[in-house]
C-alpha cells in the first residue's frame, strides 16, 4: 500500500513538474514576443523621430492677405479627372516651406509630401508613394521592414494630390504613433480644438478643413478616387457628411478636392477615416537661411 502511494505521488510530481516547465516555457515565449514587439515599435519610433529634424512645421500665423489670396476653387465644372493645379504665375500667397525635401529625397525618392494634423501634434510625418499599396504597408520611410510602416499615398493617386479624392493610409499603432491617435476625431472636442490639417509638397502647401470623420466598410465607396460626373461626386459628398460621427458644419461643393486619412479599427471589416477639403493653397518658397540639418545628430 505504501509503495503504491509513493508511486502515485511520484507520477503526480512528474506531471506537476511538467506543467510548471510548460508554463515557464509559455511565459518565456510570451516575454520574448513582447520584447520583440517593443523593439520593433522602438525602431519605427526612433526612425521617425530622427526624420523630424527635416521639418519645422510650427506656425504662429498663416500670414495670408485676404485681398490677394486666390481661393481654392481648383475644379472647373465638367472636369472630373485631375484638378486644375495652380500655375507658377497665379497670385497665390507665398509661404516658407518648413520641410527640407532635398534632404528627404536623399533618403527616399518616393517622398511626395509631409502631413501635419493640427489637433494631434504626433501626426507629423513624411508621405511616400509606392508602385502598389503593399510596399510601404510594413516598411518605414527608409524602406526598412517594420510593422509600423509609413504614411503613404494610394498608388492610384497622382503624386501632386490633384485627384478628386486623395487617400493617405497609416497604421493604427497601439503606441499612438502613425495614425494611432486618428481615432481621437471620434470626439467632438478634438475637432473643436482644430479642424485643419496640412500637406506640404516641394512646390505647394495645402491647407485642409475636416468635414467628416467616420467608421466605414473596408471596401466602401469612400475610397473612390475619380468620379464619372457631377452627380456621382455630389452623392459621394452627401454620403460622407451623412456618415460623420461629429458635427462639422463644413460645406463641401463640386469645386472641392478631398484628402481622406484612413486607418484600421481592429475589425477587418471596417476602417476609420477623416476627410478634409482643400481650403487654401500657398506657393512654396525656400526657408530663409536654408535648411541646416547637415551634421546634426539624429535624436
Amino acid at each position: 500500500m505504501s509503495g503504491n502511494r509513493k508511486k502515485k505521488r511520484t507520477i503526480g510530481d512528474v506531471i506537476s513538474s511538467l506543467v510548471i516547465v510548460i508554463a515557464i516555457g509559455v511565459f518565456c515565449f510570451a516575454g520574448f514576443q513582447l520584447v520583440k514587439i517593443y523593439l520593433n515599435y522602438k525602431v519605427g519610433v526612433d526612425e521617425y523621430k530622427g526624420l523630424a529634424r527635416y521639418a519645422d512645421t510650427a506656425k504662429e500665423t498663416e500670414g495670408f492677405n485676404e485681398d490677394t489670396m486666390v481661393e481654392n476653387e481648383t475644379m472647373g465644372e465638367g472636369e472630373w479627372g485631375d484638378a486644375v493645379l495652380p500655375g507658377a504665375d497665379d497670385n497665390y500667397e507665398e509661404m516658407e516651406n518648413p520641410i527640407d525635401f532635398e534632404s528627404l529625397r536623399e533618403i527616399n525618392t518616393d517622398v511626395t509630401g509631409w502631413l501635419e494634423v493640427e489637433a494631434i501634434d504626433t501626426i507629423n510625418y513624411p508621405i511616400v508613394q509606392g508602385e502598389d499599396n503593399d510596399f510601404y504597408l510594413h516598411r518605414t520611410f527608409s524602406k526598412q521592414d517594420n510593422f509600423a510602416g509609413s504614411i503613404f499615398l494610394d498608388c492610384l493617386n497622382s503624386r501632386n494630390f490633384s485627384n478628386r479624392n486623395n487617400i493617405l493610409y497609416g497604421h493604427n499603432m497601439k503606441n499612438g504613433s502613425m495614425f494611432g491617435l486618428l481615432k481621437k476625431f471620434r470626439e467632438q472636442e478634438t475637432y473643436d480644438e482644430s479642424p485643419y490639417f496640412w500637406i506640404y509638397t516641394p512646390n505647394w502647401i495645402y491647407k485642409y478643413e475636416i468635414f467628416s470623420c467616420a467608421e466605414v466598410a473596408t471596401y466602401s465607396e469612400n475610397y473612390q478616387i475619380s468620379f464619372s460626373g457631377a452627380a456621382a461626386f455630389q452623392k459621394y459628398i452627401q454620403d460622407a457628411m451623412r456618415q460623420s460621427l461629429i458635427d462639422t458644419g463644413v460645406d463641401v461643393t463640386l469645386n472641392d478636392t478631398v484628402v481622406t486619412l484612413s486607418t484600421c479599427t481592429g475589425n477587418d471589416a471596417t476602417r476609420f477615416i477623416v476627410q478634409g477639403k482643400r481650403v487654401r493653397t500657398y506657393k512654396s518658397v525656400p526657408k530663409k537661411g536654408g535648411y541646416e540639418t547637415e551634421g546634426e545628430e539624429q535624436q
